[in-house]
């Protein structure tokens, strides 16, 4: 690690860009997260994963006190023709915000982001989590999170879901479905299928396939896709991580004959015996919504309560803050539009706008 933000007095708190091709540096990172409870997003396999399978730039800034790891935040610097230049913590993610093991350093950390922000011209820094740094914007009320702790066995999951929607899935147990679960191509080909027919309908730009096999290749056995079948026909799929005993779906979706079939109701129940019995997951995070919309009441639907998220930003002197939320009135218009277009169109368009979106 290099120290471009240390201080001239010895034995105080250092500030390093950290070296993530450096696999005693990226140990070193990855034991910290674990050590202060941080997420997956967290990890430098998140970075490189993210880097690998969409070009934007993994780095991180690293907090040191006399050798000793006391501070982290996992950066993407992302660099977009229609989005501009932005630094993020986490890109692609939900959560990745600075987690330090003193409080001043969280605060350092963020001071350190800004001017590295500068030095690679970005409009701005986000953080997806943690307290809101003093200077920065706080970014409330827009987002929720939905985490519970998984029942004991298989029927107490059933009997743990509310009753209207306990109802569901009993009747997805009903149809003519099966479930898988791996890595195998045949696996990520049907998770593809899916996913991305599933942001079409919300008239979203899909993610590069790349992202999520680098993903999958950085996670090694902490991820895997669990698939909802009618034959030989993918219905629904979602890509998870499992990480200190918490199940992460992340990145699941269904074709229009999910909805008929109820396979999403199949898979998420699926999912969270899934994660229990065969991960050894306790936690299940069914990941975040816009407060308001259709997946946030359908995650209530679950027995979930509503956790507010908090993000920050800072936006760098006479720069404008980007605007990348889908779900914002800017973008009315461009949804509508990108929902008519045929679903192999805006999967070979998709993936070169979405590298921005992180």
């Amino acid at each position: 690690m290099n120290a471009p933000f240390a201080p001239a007095c010895a034995g105080a708190t250092t500030v390093s860009v950290a070296n993530l091709h450096d696999d005693a540096v990226t140990d070193r990172i990855a034991a910290f997260v674990e050590e202060r409870h941080g997420s997956p997003f967290h990890l430098p396999e998140w970075l490189i994963a993210v880097e690998r399978g969409t070009g934007q730039r993994a780095c991180g800034l690293v907090a040191e006190r006399a050798g000793r790891i006391t501070g982290w935040l996992p950066l993407t610097l992302v660099h977009s023709p229609l989005f501009g230049r932005a630094l993020v913590s986490s890109g692609f993610a939900v959560d990745g915000g600075p987690i330090a093991s003193e409080p001043h350093v969280a605060q350092r950390l963020a001071d350190a982001a800004c001017e590295l922000a500068v030095r690679h011209s970005c409009a701005e820094v986000e953080l997806r989590g943690g307290a809101t740094p003093s200077g920065w914007e706080a970014i409330t009320g827009k987002h929720c999170g939905f985490v519970t702790d998984l029942a004991a066995d298989d029927e107490a999951q059933l009997l743990a879901i509310p009753r209207k929607q306990r109802a569901e899935v009993r009747r997805s147990l009903k149809n003519q479905l099966t479930v898988t679960a791996g890595v195998a191509e045949r696996d990520r080909e049907a998770h593809y299928a899916c996913y991305s027919a599933s942001v079409h309908n919300l008239g979203t730009p899909v993610f590069p396939r790349s992202l999520f096999d680098a993903v999958l290749r950085n996670f090694h056995e902490r991820a895997d896709i669990l698939t909802v079948w009618e034959d030989d026909e993918p219905l629904a799929s979602v890509l998870t991580l499992y990480h200190l005993g918490t199940a992460y779906p992340f990145w699941g979706g269904g074709v229009w004959r999910a909805r008929e079939t109820r396979a999403n109701e199949r898979m998420y129940y699926a999912l969270m015996c899934h994660a229990r019995g065969a991960m050894g997951c306790t936690r299940f995070d069914f990941g975040r919504s816009k407060t308001g919309s259709g997946p946030y009441s359908y995650k209530k639907n679950w027995g979930f309560e509503p956790q507010p998220l908090a993000y920050s930003r800072w936006t760098a002197p006479g720069a404008q803050a980007r605007d990348v939320d889908p779900t914002s009135s800017a973008f009315a218009r461009k949804i509508a539009a990108w929902k008519a277009l045929p679903l192999p169109v805006a999967n070979r368009l998709g993936p070169v706008i979405a590298r921005g979106l992180a």
